[in-house]
């Protein structure tokens, strides 16, 4: 199980709408919940983020580092770092 930092967690609370048309979390201890269920990654850098959606399969060989970062599902942290979230 991935241990999800404070930072992370309440970005993610905080943005959620970025993804989700209603909130699915209301909580610091929701949003962990709901971030373990649906196995949310967090990438040190983009080329993680990339590596990311090779794995997983996703068509990303044309996009820019600026279309990455414009996906619904890619969160950029203040620190530097990348949640994805794949609701």
């Amino acid at each position: 199980m991935y241990e999800y930092d404070e930072e992370v967690l309440e970005y993610f609370l905080a943005h959620q709408s970025q993804l989700f048309s209603e909130n699915v979390a209301e909580s610091v201890e929701e949003a962990e919940e709901f971030l373990e269920d649906c196995m949310a990654v967090v990438c040190k850098n983009l080329k993680e983020v990339r590596d990311y959606f090779d794995e997983a399969g996703m068509d990303i060989a044309g996009m820019s580092e600026d279309e990455l970062l414009e996906a619904s599902e890619v969160f950029a942290l203040p620190d530097g770092r990348f949640l994805i979230v794949e609701g």
